[in-house]
């Protein structure tokens, strides 16, 4: 990580480092692009890395499955014969000038100048929906409450509530329930936000006994001392309560976005995402590109794939930005292979 301000020259300047951008690195070295990738969290990654590294994602091309630490393992592979720069641990707080000359600060005195930019921060910054529980904070301090999985070893033999109806709380009651004593899946009604094949497995771990359905219930209070959890209380909204004896509390409520410095640079935006030209994925501010879930148009899908797609799209597009009198002509990487 580069830890003192940084002055570079570039062909791209990438804002964000999760997956879609590494992508756009890697398309960028393909057409002999030069780029940087500069990012506020101090690694690579993106929320793959920071909130789900060991959840199997299923939708990405030739991988029945494969976490998200490895997903961005694989694509930091793939970039390496780049020697892409990394800004990171400091975010991007203004963006000036044109296309074909512009000049990126970051919050810690880093400059970047160039001529076209990508803006892939994912949802921009992120936190979670908390639940309004009194005392909640002592029991985060202690990691009785947890909002992301990073090791799923750490929850081995627990008793463990799992609140949400969506995905996230599908897929992490189904990963832990692997290797938790106990899994009570709480919801405040009883359907599920889920793929069919997703339902199903929960059904077959309900059978099982590994899965606990707590249905139409939501979160009351928490119990215990000093942050160590004894039960979650839960209720219905005809008053009925239960005790949950529990040592860890997940709530899956989703994500609370901000585009952060990103609403300021002038760009139109659209409830925390920036629309753009689907063919070249350009914002409304010429040389400047949005990609990944930042990005929206009609037809829009929310997923890494797409990113990937677009990222290529992208970098297409700005050749013709950094070389306007070069043709680009269009080859396959079984062709051309890796340029040197």
């Amino acid at each position: 990580m580069t830890t003192a301000p940084t002055a570079l020259t570039t062909d791209v300047a990438i804002v964000g480092a999760g997956p879609t951008a590494l992508f756009a690195a890697f398309e960028c070295g393909m057409l002999k692009l030069g780029c940087v990738l500069i990012d506020a969290l101090d690694s690579v990654g993106g929320q793959c890395a920071a909130l789900y590294p060991e959840k199997p994602i299923y939708d990405i091309p030739a991988h029945p499955s494969i976490e998200g630490g490895a997903l961005i393992d694989a694509l930091e592979a793939q970039i390496a014969p780049f020697d892409v720069p990394r800004l990171l641990g400091s975010r991007v707080e203004t963006l000036t000038g044109h296309r074909g000359d512009f000049t990126l600060t970051t919050a810690r005195g880093d400059t970047v100048n160039a001529k076209a930019v990508i803006i892939a921060a994912g949802a921009g910054a992120f936190g979670p929906n908390r639940p309004p529980l009194e005392g909640l904070e002592s029991y985060e301090s202690t990691g009785a409450v947890q909002y992301y999985v990073k090791k799923r070893a750490d929850f081995t033999g627990k008793s463990i509530v799992v609140a949400g109806g969506g995905d996230s709380a599908l897929d992490w009651a189904l990963s832990l329930s692997e290797v938790a004593s106990k899994i009570y899946l709480l919801h405040r009604r009883d359907r599920f936000r889920g793929a069919p094949e997703t339902l199903s497995r929960i059904e077959e771990q309900v059978q099982a006994g590994k899965i606990e359905k707590v249905v139409p219930y939501q979160l009351h209070a928490l119990h215990g001392a000093d942050g160590v959890l004894s039960t979650v209380e839960v209720t219905t909204l005809e008053g009925e309560s239960r005790h949950l004896e529990a040592d860890t509390l997940l709530p899956f409520y989703g994500l609370s976005t901000d585009l952060g410095p990103i609403a300021l640079w002038g760009l139109d935006t659209h409830r925390n995402t920036v629309p753009v030209t689907p063919a070249t994925l350009e914002s409304s501010t010429p040389g400047i590109f949005a990609i990944g879930d930042v990005a929206t148009y009609p037809g829009k899908l929310k997923l890494i794939l797409q990113g990937f797609s677009e990222a290529a799209m992208a970098a297409h597009a700005i050749h013709g930005i950094v070389h306007p009198e070069t043709a680009l002509h269009f080859e396959y990487s079984t062709s051309k292979g890796v340029p040197g």
